[in-house]
């Protein structure tokens, strides 16, 4: 079917959505929801038989949803209806919660249901349970939804007699999510945090200045006066609560008139001279007591395998963030193990470098230098691994250098719900991270320079049928990392474990031999330097842009419907087409995609 999709943004639900459909040989297009008579002009210059909203914050036109059966998905179960649904069920403490497609109609979330999804809901953040759990649920919705309009048969159900979960609520704002620091228990500061992560974040007072708080995880430990700041650690800072303490990775100064939008940055960096001294308390990656506090670097064995996993917020990596993980992936090498697995967490695996921190630099190039040479370090230690094997375990998302980062590794393996963009050029970049080394090793020349070009995601089990992913496991998002382990425990125990490694250091010996890794990495980065350094390069608009989350200005061409290429099902279709400008930062990856 030609499906034209409608979202407020190309976040991740709607990429997930996207790569899906067409992996089913679907023709889908996007249209993001600019304006009414946008979205008319892309009705008639498609012709869709069918329309799909993943994630859309505004009404869809009368006179289109009464021309075109246009499908709606509802992050809450039937009969929840309002703008806040997310927010509202965390807050709450749900432990159940669903995923509703219904159709377009005269009142908001009102129509008649196509099918519907249940889920658990976990104690996580709004936009992990997002990323995850409603993704899962929603995908398997939309798919249902969409067999059965296929079949020509199926007749909706009506919203009326259903019994209502909620009713219609309205948006969530800024007075429920109030912080009183002197009476709030942590569980209750936690939620407030949880519900508001990563949009729009928890408006408060901190050290003279108005912030918005993003991110919330417990403390076990430390205890001090409510609404103090104790400590610092990784960046975070950790604040005492009325009966314990939380850490909060990210502040977001709230936004003066004639000021630039000010975006998240860590917490530590954001306060700057405001910070008073505080002791920093910091975890280390191979701690042997299991603490129920937060770390961003944690590394754990089990018999012959090591696993080191990380999980920084949005998937950003700093410079810091990269100097770090290579001192503990070092350390973790010089332990007697024969397989590590890198990462395994259930959300973002990494999207590349920190744009946030570049943004904020008082020289945005020698940062993104510094930044791109620090992840170079850490994907050279990667590949240059010759004692044993390395897993890259992608329980969430990947992006641009934090996908080649996974590439790095010896297996790839990825949950099935994960999305993938093995790309650069939505940012202005030709890329680094010995990409052109690893990609076309495993798709070959030819589909590593579509896969750059065309700049689509690709979900978990195409990327497996191209070579990109060695293994898919079928799971829930919190039964990722167990898996992981289990599958990493079997492959250490193998009889021909060995014999891999030392057919891995041969390979290497062989590649160098070819083309060594150095003149790789000279190559990408005199590229990358260029770019870098020149202020009139289109990756300084799109970055400032991207992390001041300015709006577009139109569809991007490469998923719109004006280009039918960028619509097949067919990956092996030969294009190369130019995205540049504004409206390609629809489609980049990022933190705030919730």
């Amino acid at each position: 079917m030609h499906i034209l999709l409608v979202a407020s943004a190309f976040n991740s639900l709607t990429q997930r959505v996207h790569a899906e459909l067409r992996d089913r040989g679907h023709c889908v297009a996007v249209e993001l929801a600019l304006s009414d008579d946008h979205l008319r002009d892309a009705v008639r210059r498609f012709a869709p038989e069918l329309i799909v909203a993943p994630m859309l914050r505004t009404a869809i036109p009368r006179d289109v949803w009464s021309a075109h059966t246009c499908l709606i998905v509802h992050p809450g179960p039937v009969g929840d209806r309002g703008p806040s649904s997310l927010d509202w069920a965390i807050h709450e403490g749900v432990t159940r919660w669903g995923v509703t497609v219904l159709q377009a109609d005269e009142e908001m979330d009102a129509g008649d249901v196509w099918a519907s999804v249940g889920f658990s809901v976990p104690q996580v953040g709004k936009s992990d349970l997002y990323r995850n759990e409603v993704s899962d649920a929603a995908l398997t919705a939309v798919l249902l939804a969409v067999d059965r309009f296929a079949s020509g048969t199926y007749r909706p159900r009506p919203q009326d007699g259903a019994r209502a979960t909620g009713g219609t609520r309205p948006y969530f704002r800024q007075q429920l999510r109030r912080i009183d620091w002197r009476s709030d228990s942590t569980e209750t500061v936690l939620r407030k945090l949880r519900a508001a992560d990563s949009s729009p974040g928890v408006l408060d007072e901190l050290l003279g200045g108005e912030w918005f708080l993003h991110g919330g995880h417990p403390e076990d430990r430390l205890r001090g006066r409510p609404g103090d700041l104790l400590a610092t650690r990784a960046g975070a800072v950790c604040r005492a609560t009325a009966d314990g303490a939380v850490w909060i990775p990210e502040l977001r100064a709230r936004r003066r008139p004639g000021e630039p939008a000010p975006f998240k940055l860590p917490a530590v960096l954001a306060l700057g001279d405001r910070l008073p001294p505080l002791p920093d308390d910091p975890v280390p990656p191979d701690a042997r007591e299991r603490r129920r506090t937060w770390t961003d670097i944690r590394y754990e064995e089990t018999g012959a395998v090591g696993h080191l996993a990380f999980s920084f917020p949005g998937g950003a990596m700093s410079t810091t963030h990269c100097t770090r993980l290579l001192d503990a992936y070092r350390a973790a090498c010089s332990r007697p193990t024969s397989v590590l697995v890198l990462g395994g967490g259930r959300d973002f695996f990494s999207n590349g470098i920190h744009l946030n921190l570049i943004e904020a630099a008082a020289d945005p190039a020698e940062e993104s230098w510094a930044n791109i040479n620090a992840i170079n370090d850490l994907v050279q230690a990667v590949l240059t691994t010759d004692d044993r094997l390395v897993i890259a375990a992608v329980g969430g998302n990947a992006a641009a250098g934090g996908a080649m980062l996974a590439l790095a590794a010896d297996e790839v393996w990825c949950r099935k719900g994960s999305v993938l963009n093995p790309h650069y050029r939505l940012m202005g970049l030709s890329g680094s991270e010995y990409w052109t080394r690893t990609l076309p090793h495993r798709v070959g020349p030819e589909v590593a320079e579509r896969l750059v070009h065309e700049a689509l995601p690709l979900g978990a089990e195409a990327a497996e049928r191209l070579g990109l992913v060695d293994r898919t496991v079928a799971c829930r998002p919190q039964d990722f990392p167990g898996e992981a382990l289990r599958l990493a425990v079997r492959l250490a125990s193998s009889t021909d474990v060995q014999a891999r490694i030392a057919l891995k250091k041969t390979t290497l010996e062989r590649q160098e031999a070819v083309k060594p890794l150095a003149v790789h990495r000279q190559e990408e980065l005199a590229a990358m330097r260029s770019i870098f350094f020149d202020p009139d390069a289109p990756y300084h608009l799109l970055r400032r842009a991207f992390v001041r989350k300015e709006p577009p200005v139109r569809t991007p061409h490469h998923i719109g419907t004006d280009v039918p290429g960028a619509r097949t099902a067919d990956p092996s279709a030969d294009r190369d087409r130019n995205v540049t400008g504004t409206a390609a930062l629809a489609v980049a990856p990022g933190p705030a995609d919730c």
